[in-house]
């Protein structure tokens, strides 16, 4: 199954990744329009320390605990992606208590769960983070 990997090595800490991920799920095809003046709430994010830089992201994972915390339903695992329905999320946070990754949040709006469902419910293709890192630090392939 494909998932996004990281090589902190190649990572600039530039964080278009973040920009590029909050505008591939803002619905609005004109970046300016989406972005400007606005906070952004990616679904991927980009930590700095100590001299290197790597962006934290779902992991999409096998056995995803998040899956089996979640009193709503609202999260499930298909085909090897971790998605989250915002209509069944009720907003209690289990799921961003127990990822050991850090990779869901609340929403900007404090309500419900986010998190990287690797840019299937837009028309990417493939995820926006990964077609517009300018170092490919971050890919999108399948792996042993």
């Amino acid at each position: 199954m494909k998932r996004i990997y990281v090589n902190e090595k190649w990572c600039l800490g530039c964080h278009l990744c973040e920009y590029e991920c909050a505008f591939a799920n803002s619905g609005l095809t004109d970046m300016v329009k989406a972005l400007k003046g606005k906070a952004i709430r990616p679904n991927i994010r980009v930590e700095d320390g100590n001299g290197v830089h790597f962006a934290v992201n779902c992991r999409h994972c096998s056995d995803p605990i998040c899956v089996h915390s979640c009193i709503a339903g609202a999260l499930s695992a298909e085909d090897g992606t971790v998605k989250i329905d915002g209509e069944k999320c009720v907003g209690c946070f289990t799921c961003v208590l127990v990822c050991p990754y850090g990779a869901i949040l609340p929403s900007a709006d404090g309500r419900i769960a986010q998190k990287c469902m690797l840019c299937l419910n837009n028309s990417c293709g493939e995820p926006n983070c990964v077609k517009h890192c300018i170092n490919n630090a971050i890919v999108y392939e399948e792996r042993g």
